[in-house]
């Protein structure tokens, strides 16, 4: 199969080739591909018809499933723009989000529209609506129309698109502030689709359950089925694990995305249950690190032969570095206490680390760079990497270099160093480091002396008062078993501290706090939110 620029093009070449192998399965209702190209075809023949024309940034907020799948691949094949949001990231974010990304079309089920219309989301830019679904809560026009007027032209052929067309408007998650646009290109798109492709052996006839919607968007163009679980994707940390196991036998699936925090859930429950999965060759969990535990925990729910792969990368960024789940366990057991091992970087994708530096960089130089084995920013770039953000001058200013050769390198805003065998350690946010009298603390790196107590779900480190004056304070969020017993011990509180003590980087760390349940992000319920933390220890502690 060759490789189109478009990824759309994927699905008109699978579509040709085996038009009745399953695109989507789900218990509402199946879809094959030849259906999902036909499907898609009369949709953007519609689309075009009401007004939504090549360029034209689009919101999208429909439900995970056949009419998500028509839509978004309508949409590619007009070469219009996608505005992508988390519609759990709450209104006021919501809100900025379409206001900066300046939508002149809006699709979404008739709560989105309404909640729309009762915000003023977009209500200076949006000129087209459209609604998914039976009840139309705002004048415009309904996908039966839309695939009505599409039906009564046609004979559609895709609009051509470049590499460096956008394709979507992808928003970050806003862990560390407020959520930002990544512009992503018909190229960028294609460039991660063959990295997931080659680095993970993606074949094509799997079946993909597609936990985080965005990533269903590659499975036609690596011929992988998709099933969607029945499940709030909003909050991945608060799934019934039944609702990600029943799925995966049912449909006897070989591939699975899941955020840290779903991928705990399940583990739990299906060690408890002494639950298998043996048709589950390969899991990719990423948005925060993952837990050795909940590694251990989940590879006793798969065959010997399958792997879990940790991927390092952000949504500006996709992927950039893994690791299996074998060879974390050996890198993290010889380098305790220094961070996460991320694994080295994939063919193509370029890193280097520079210098601790909080202001904008122009220019790249070598003198940046750090020396060997120090701790400074990831820099990353190449065919996978975004550009630019949409409508946010200072964030590129803060996040993008231009290159020698006229490439743009991007700082991951991440801190980590490189080992003797090349592979990348993450020790923490750049923005979340925290600077004593001492001297500078990172997060990750410390977080996970404290981690090994087997009382202890997860730490945060955070600072309070200004640097270089910050007194270090260690929140800790408790296992289930030991909230619920209410009142924490003096020896619990002895025994979490002692672990950080004969660690030169953690033995200063004498103040410790814990909290209920630490704020995390919407996307994968696995960041946490440090600076909501430290605003709540520096009440705590004052």
């Amino acid at each position: 199969m060759s490789s189109p620029t478009n990824i759309a093009a994927y699905l008109s070449q699978l579509a040709a080739k085996q038009p009745s192998q399953p695109a989507l399965l789900s218990p509402g209702g199946g879809l094959t591909f030849g259906e999902l190209e036909e499907r898609s075809n009369c949709c953007a023949q519609g689309l075009l018809q009401i007004g939504i024309h090549p360029g034209t940034r689009t919101v999208v907020m429909v439900t995970p499933g056949v009419e998500f799948l028509v839509l978004v691949f309508a949409l590619m094949k007009i070469n219009a723009v996608l505005v992508l949001v988390d519609p759990g990231m709450g209104w006021h974010n919501l809100g900025k989000c379409l206001a900066e990304s300046k939508p002149r079309a809006f699709i979404g089920l008739p709560q989105a529209q309404m909640a729309r219309i009762f915000f003023g989301w977009g209500r200076r830019t949006v000129q087209i609506c459209l609604t998914v679904g039976r009840f139309r809560p705002c004048r415009g026009y309904t996908l039966a129309r839309v695939m009505q007027l599409g039906g009564d032209h046609p004979g559609f052929t895709p609009v051509p698109s470049l590499r460096e067309d956008p394709a979507a408007i992808v928003f970050t998650s806003g862990s560390t502030g407020t959520p930002k646009g990544v512009v992503y290109t018909h190229g960028m798109f294609s460039s991660q689709v063959a990295l997931l492709r080659d680095s993970f052996s993606i074949e094509a006839g799997e079946i993909d359950l597609a936990t985080f919607p965005l990533f269903a968007l590659f499975d036609p163009a690596l011929g992988m089925t998709t099933v969607f679980p029945e499940m709030d994707f909003t909050r991945p940390a608060q799934v019934d694990p039944r609702q990600i196991i029943t799925p995966i036998q049912k449909y006897k699936v070989t591939h699975m995305f899941a955020s840290p925090a779903l991928l705990d859930r399940v583990a739990r429950y299906g060690e408890r249950h002494d639950i298998k999965l043996p048709t589950l060759r390969r899991v990719l969990s990423a948005g925060a690190p993952v837990a050795a535990e909940v590694l251990r925990r989940f590879s006793g729910l798969l065959q010997e032969d399958a792997e879990i792969h940790t991927p390092y990368g952000a949504t500006e960024a996709l992927p950039v570095c893994s690791i299996t789940s074998r060879e974390l366990s050996e890198a993290n057991n010889t380098r305790q206490g220094q961070g996460v091992c991320v694994g080295r970087p994939l063919p193509g994708v370029h890193l280097s680390l520079i210098r601790i530096d909080d202001g904008p960089i122009q220019i790249w130089s070598d003198d940046l760079l750090v020396s060997p084995g120090e701790i400074g920013e990831l820099v990353v770039w190449g065919s996978n990497v975004s550009r630019e953000y949409f409508g946010r001058p200072e964030a590129n200013d803060l996040a993008k270099i231009q290159g020698p050769e006229g490439e743009i390198r991007h700082r991951m805003g991440d801190l980590g160093f490189l080992d003797e065998g090349g592979r990348v350690w993450f020790c923490g946010r750049k923005s979340q480091r925290v600077i004593t009298p001492q001297g500078t603390l990172f997060t990750v790196s410390c977080e996970g002396i404290f981690n090994q107590h087997p009382k202890v779900y997860r730490s945060a480190l955070v600072g309070v008062g200004h640097p270089p004056q910050q007194k270090p304070v260690l929140c800790v969020e408790l296992e289930e078993e030991e909230k619920k017993k209410g009142k924490v011990s003096p020896q619990l509180r002895k025994e979490i501290l002692d672990l950080g003590a004969p660690h030169p980087h953690t033995k200063e760390i004498q103040t410790l706090l814990f909290h209920p349940s630490f704020p995390v992000d919407v996307r994968h319920n696995a960041k946490i939110f440090r600076e909501k933390l430290a605003r709540w220890a520096t009440e705590k502690v004052s």
